[in-house]
């Protein structure tokens, strides 16, 4: 039996659990959020990137040591962090969301800083393998919906990271040509259509106002119009990216999770449709689109298996 922690990096909160993996078993035994705005942050210190970075594994270092007070005998962290993780040094080479962190080692760093061993893997791929081992499935694509959007990929039980640990960054696909420039550089990403921070983004374009992805939620379940489309427009972004996403990765499952996908039903109508037309018609009806029933359980529970894997090397079904 393994005692763990397992780790949901947010853009606004962290999001920890203490994890019982035993028998191939994992058990969520308790779980506490933190409030850690790291995407305001590292804006605000752009210029100096190394003074966030500080800010950020102290931030971490005492939310795990509050818990490990509690729990004496954790002998594992596993983090789900916001960026390109590479797969052989777990280096973090770039974070969009928050920008100034390039090429910092959060494993290492942490670790030295909580004498334990720290598991570092992308958010959404943690989240992907919670996903997957929750319902028995070992072919799995995940799009978690937040402040971006995030995409894991779990095949034949193992989860895929890439050569260079960016495959399934799913939200840095282009569907609006010359559209919003991206915190990766680019213009027009499906991130900037179809997360909570690019429904904003829309309704702002049609009304000049500044409310939240949820405020505008309820305005457009309240029937206000610019509401509406901006929930419209990311349901449609959302599956025109993975529409492109099926045609080079042929798996059944697609699980939508995050905690924009609370506004799930605000999406469905044009996400179907735009589904359905630009599927090639050899997987038409053959898709089948899950709402995640685990919520931020799926990161944290991923993220402490990814921490056994990468010291056991144990998959799903071994």
């Amino acid at each position: 039996m393994a005692l763990l922690i397992g780790i949901d990096v947010g853009g606004t909160n962290l999001r920890l659990g203490v994890v019982e993996w035993v028998n191939g078993q994992a058990k969520l035994l308790e779980e506490m959020r933190f409030q850690a705005d790291f995407s305001s942050f590292c804006k605000m210190h752009q210029h100096a990137p190394q003074h966030a970075w500080q800010i950020i594994l102290i931030t971490m270092a005492s939310a795990i040591q509050s818990v490990r007070a509690q729990h004496p005998s954790i002998s594992a962290v596993g983090i789900g962090f916001p960026g390109f993780i590479d797969p052989t040094t777990q280096q973090i080479s770039q974070s969009p969301n928050l920008p100034g962190l390039k090429d910092v080692d959060l494993s290492a760093d942490l670790s030295a800083m909580i004498g334990l061993p720290v598991t570092t893997e992308n958010d959404a791929l943690a989240a992907a393998y919670g996903e997957a081992f929750q319902l028995k499935l070992d072919n799995l694509i995940y799009l978690g919906l937040g402040t971006g959007v995030g995409g894991g990929l779990v095949l034949n039980g193992k989860p895929f990271q890439g050569q260079h640990g960016v495959a399934m960054e799913v939200g840095h696909i282009i569907t609006t040509q010359n559209g919003r420039l991206c915190g990766c550089g680019n213009h027009g990403c499906m991130e900037q259509y179809a997360s909570a921070s690019g429904v904003a983004k829309t309704y702002v374009e049609h009304t000049h106002q500044q409310c939240t992805a949820a405020e505008i939620s309820l305005l457009a379940q309240a029937g206000d119009e610019a509401a509406i489309k901006a929930y419209s427009l990311a349901g449609a972004s959302l599956a025109q990216a993975l529409a492109h996403i099926l045609k080079v990765i042929d798996v059944p499952n697609v699980v939508i999770g995050g905690g924009m996908s609370a506004g799930w039903l605000l999406m469905k109508p044009t996400f179907d449709a735009q589904l359905q037309q630009d599927l090639i018609p050899a997987l038409r009806g053959k898709i089948h689109i899950h709402l995640s029933q685990m919520g931020d359980q799926a990161g944290i529970i991923g993220a402490a298996m990814l921490a056994t894997i990468h010291r056991k090397e144990v998959f799903l079904h071994d």
